[in-house]
């Protein structure tokens, strides 16, 4: 407390530093303060509590913003008890308070806010109060939500200007221009994608949680190394069926507009009937199957058990027929309704061994990932999310690119090491050799027939994963071929430095902008509204999956009365039964 002790004669640079000081001693000290006079030249107050004869007086000296303590006079004998809340502390306070704390933390939760002042000044604020100075807070560093709508069209102009090649579309609705749609997809990106990376694409969205909402959709791939890589993402004011025809129809547009030829595509998603009928229809030579994360993670919370899970993704990984099929029979002995439930989703939709595309080995889209990169930003305005992902992609890129320089490997690393573990394993198989590309390899369990001409292998890894598998080595290596050049471009470390080999340029700040803006009178008459949605009060609603729950059983009620299951013995109909079959 001897921080807030004040002396005659003590000096502040000017009249807002000795506000603060004094409002900042009464909070700390617990004592209310009554404002007698306060203005640009002088200010006095005392203590707000009857009989307390504390008093101080300042003014502002001659020729110079500098103000001085003149008097202060007595001391509290009020017992300073303002503990439960002080009119000192108000929402501008709060916000002062928690600014710095803000900007190194989004996520900065009112309930931290609360527990941090009370520890700092032993007082306690409302809820809400919190609450507001977060919400003006971060107004205050990132601007407001309406602020970000309306410079929506600035800053899509940017990335076209500083991005060439870049697509950045922003839609509106009504007379009134309010936001309804926006799509953006770096240059670069579109470029990596169609040159270096593998030709899959997850789908999927995450809700925003800025004071007008929206839902942030996106199409990821994956490079050569596995690692994620976003290729276009879009804001729209509502997720529905319509928006994400409108979203695949612009992602088709861009691949369109980069290449000849779109390659033979795999999407992954959720399975939602919005994005299976969209991809049906401006993709219609593609593939698309179910994400297994998604899946299994229905299959989880649906039946409450971490074996069904387990062997759900036995089921989806199997490479033979017999080996799903044998999978599938344990989940029916562990739960017949689980089998049931898992049938409503064909196995070509989501088993890697009936699926008639190419995945290469990947089960489940890396959306999820990608939603992590913007998770923190969910509640900034839109344009800080869209910038959040810019700087992200900007770094990634730069870092991804460095990387590779020092790889020599013919393969990225992830595929170079399954190679690796294909040739060791490779040496200790017998090979037998038919014609010039048909070959039996023979191990100590079975043999297994390859045929190099068409990469094929009857234990089906090379055609679903895309590298030879330790049989199609033993037979290339017996014939003295490159296993290299069997294996699919798209893992090469050439194909990964081609995927990054496109830089990601900044965005100038928002003074920029503005600068190089069109004519403000137009931008007045043009600008973008937020749209009519917003935030409902109170607490948001969250789904969530217990881990815990699902190593549980699910339990199974039964009736004392009956002895039969599936009821209580205040709901059995036993005896209302019996009563009907007597009358």
């Amino acid at each position: 407390m001897e921080d807030y002790n004040f002396v005659v004669g003590q000096e502040f640079a000017d009249v807002k530093a000795f506000r603060n000081a004094i409002k900042e001693a009464a909070i700390a000290q617990h004592f209310e303060l009554r404002i007698i006079k306060s203005d640009l030249i002088r200010y006095f107050a005392k203590c707000a509590t009857d009989g307390c004869p504390w008093r101080i007086r300042a003014v502002k000296l001659p020729n110079a913003p500098t103000f001085t303590i003149r008097s202060l006079e007595g001391t509290h004998t009020c017992g300073k008890n303002a503990q439960n809340g002080h009119h000192q502390a108000s929402v501008d306070w709060i916000v002062s308070f928690i600014e710095e704390r803000l900007r190194d933390n989004i996520n900065y939760k009112p309930k931290d806010i609360l527990h941090d002042i009370h520890k700092q000044y032993g007082i306690t604020i409302p809820y809400k109060q919190a609450w507001r100075a977060k919400e003006r807070g971060l107004a205050a560093i990132y601007g407001s939500s309406e602020e970000g709508y309306c410079l929506l069209p600035s800053y899509c102009e940017q990335i076209r200007t500083t991005n060439p090649g870049s697509i950045a579309e922003l839609f509106t609705s009504g007379a009134d221009n309010r936001f309804q749609r926006l799509f953006v997809s770096f240059y670069a990106s579109i470029y990596g994608f169609l040159n270096g990376c593998l030709p899959i694409v997850g789908l999927g969205g995450i809700q925003l949680k800025s004071k007008y909402l929206g839902t942030l959709l996106s199409a990821t791939s994956f490079d050569p190394d596995g690692g994620l890589y976003p290729l276009a993402f879009g804001v729209v004011d509502v997720e529905n069926d319509e928006s994400w025809m409108w979203f695949l129809s612009e992602l088709h547009k861009a691949l369109e507009v980069n290449t000849e030829n779109i390659p033979q595509l795999t999407f992954l998603s959720d399975g939602q009937k919005g994005i299976v009928d969209a991809v049906k229809r401006k993709f219609p030579n593609s593939s698309h199957a179910f994400c297994m994360r998604h899946l299994s993670e229905s299959v989880g919370k649906e039946f409450k058990n971490s074996r069904l899970v387990h062997l759900l993704w036995k089921a989806a990984c199997a490479t033979t027929t017999i080996g799903f099929k044998e999978k599938m029979a344990e989940i029916e002995e562990v739960s017949s309704e689980a089998t049931k439930w898992i049938q409503q989703f064909p196995p070509s939709r989501w088993a890697l061994v009936y699926f008639e595309g190419t995945r290469y080995g990947h089960l489940s889209s890396n959306i999820e990932e990608f939603n992590r990169w913007i998770l923190e930003a969910r509640e900034l305005p839109v344009i800080q999310v869209i910038e959040r992902i810019h700087n992200k992609l900007m770094t990634e890129f730069e870092e991804r690119r460095s990387k590779s320089n020092s790889w020599f490997s013919v393969l990225a690393p992830s595929a170079e090491k399954r190679m690796m573990e294909a040739i060791s394993h490779a040496s200790t198989y017998q090979v037998l050799r038919s014609d010039e590309v048909e070959f039996e390899v023979i191990s100590a369990e079975r043999s297994y027939i390859v045929n190099i001409g068409t990469h094929w292998c009857s234990c089906r890894d090379w055609q679903l994963y895309g590298i030879p598998c330790s049989h199609a080595v033993a037979a290339l290596i017996s014939c003295r071929k490159d296993v290299y050049a069997f294996t699919e471009k798209c893992f090469t470390v050439a194909s990964y430095r081609e995927a990054y080999s496109e830089e990601i340029h900044p965005i100038p700040g928002k003074v920029e902008w503005r600068r190089a803006g069109e004519d403000p009178v137009d931008d007045e008459t043009r600008a973008v509204r937020p749209p009519k949605f917003r935030r409902p009060p109170g607490r948001p609603e969250k789904k969530r999956i217990c881990v815990e729950d699902l190593n549980r059983e699910k339990h199974t009620v039964h009736c004392s009365r009956c002895n039969q299951t599936g009821h209580y013995k205040t709901t059995c109909k036993a005896e209302i039964m019996k009563s009907i079959e007597q009358f």
